[in-house]
């Protein structure tokens, strides 16, 4: 969804009604999570995709339907024998999909909504799946305020309150509720989108890998800043539009920066002089990735520095160094491809092994988080 937000903001804002399809619920080996999204505007333009392009044909079909009659539906998609190939998932998966008009008239919140994650600023988008509520009906609520209604005004309550407590954690999912919000009931069916601001990758040293590290950085989706305390290497011009560059001694500036769960960070200084100080406030923090490029001789000697500061063995041992996966990479590009692997594989939980090599399902569980 976050993906195609400015094209919906463009039709929305032109008064342009248009059909969005979101994914609410998954089950096997379905290709996309939930809040996966695809819309069908103007002169049937589409953005997005809910399933890699297997039931994709139906959706737009779907999506064209709802904006003519006005009324939401909710539709699931699983593999038949019969007609995999028309409108069901070859992988064998199943999605359950929501799909509903927007226009100013349907979702008063959607312009303010997108306006929040383009400026990240943290927003949990309620919107009713099923049950004896208003199918589509949408309740945007922010930390301070919130915006829309799904219907009745103990159920604004409830949801209100439960997806304050989302916003944290970034949760998607679905969540249910009795007509008027009672919390033991399961008559109504909501499903909670989460836009928390997007991750950080922090990339310390402004060599040439950095500059390819941080366009897939970007790629991927997380907010980039390059640090280097030589002004002559930290040039803006040198990095990715959009990539934030800063001049600073890294371990001061990282002592400075409030870091997450999701935070990932590249060291590719390979200097002591740098990256000691910098690992040493690194490894204090929650972050989940630290990556240190250098060979494995510089990294023996990086660990008994490190160990000369009072850091112990547990902290170390979130040191991934070498950084990346062992692809054989060779060129900047490479190699920041070889590091992006393995911050994907951290992610979602995965081997590195190819899938050929592998057993059992493909997509591993996925975590509640967009």
């Amino acid at each position: 969804m976050r993906e195609i937000l400015p094209e919906l903001s463009r039709w929305y804002t032109a008064g342009e009604p248009f059909g969005l399809a979101t994914v609410v619920a998954v089950s096997r080996s379905a290709p996309r999570g939930p809040g996966a999204a695809m819309a069908v505007g103007p002169d049937d333009e589409v953005v997005g995709s809910v399933s890699g392009g297997c039931v994709e044909g139906a959706v737009f079909e779907l999506a064209k339907e709802v904006v003519e009659t006005g009324r939401a539906q909710l539709q699931t998609f699983g593999y038949s024998d019969e007609d995999a190939f028309a409108v069901g998932l070859t992988c064998g998966g199943e999605i359950t999909l929501l799909v509903r008009p927007v226009t100013a008239v349907y979702d008063t919140s959607f312009g303010e909504v997108a306006a929040s994650v383009a400026g990240h600023r943290p927003v949990v988008v309620a919107t009713v799946t099923d049950g004896p509520a208003p199918r589509g009906a949408a309740l945007a609520v922010w930390p301070d305020t919130v915006s829309g209604s799904l219907g009745a005004s103990g159920l604004d309550a409830a949801v209100t309150a439960d997806a304050r407590g989302e916003l944290a954690l970034g949760a998607t999912g679905l969540r249910h509720y009795g007509p008027n919000g009672e919390r033991r009931e399961d008559d109504v069916t909501v499903f909670f989108q989460s836009f928390a601001p997007p991750p950080r990758m922090l990339v310390f040293g402004a060599i040439d890998f950095a500059a390819a590290v941080a366009r897939i950085g970007a790629f991927l989706g997380y907010r980039v800043t390059v640090c280097d305390a030589r002004p002559a290497f930290a040039d803006p011009r040198r990095f990715p539009d959009g990539a934030e560059v800063v001049v600073d001694w890294p371990h001061r500036y990282l002592s400075d920066t409030e870091i997450d769960g999701r935070t990932v960070m590249c060291v590719l200084t390979h200097d002591p002089k740098f990256d000691v100080p910098l690992l040493e406030v690194a490894l204090r923090t929650p972050a989940a990735y630290i990556g240190v490029m250098g060979s494995r001789r510089t990294h023996e000697d990086r660990l008994a520095r490190l160990r000369a500061t009072g850091l112990g063995e547990a902290a170390l041992s979130r040191l991934r160094s070498p950084i990346g996966l062992d692809l054989g990479a060779r060129t900047p590009e490479e190699v920041a491809v070889s590091i992006a692997a393995e911050i994907v594989a951290l992610r979602w939980g995965g081997t590195g092994s190819p899938l050929a090599d592998t057993v059992g399902a493909i997509h591993p569980p996925r975590l509640k988080s967009v």
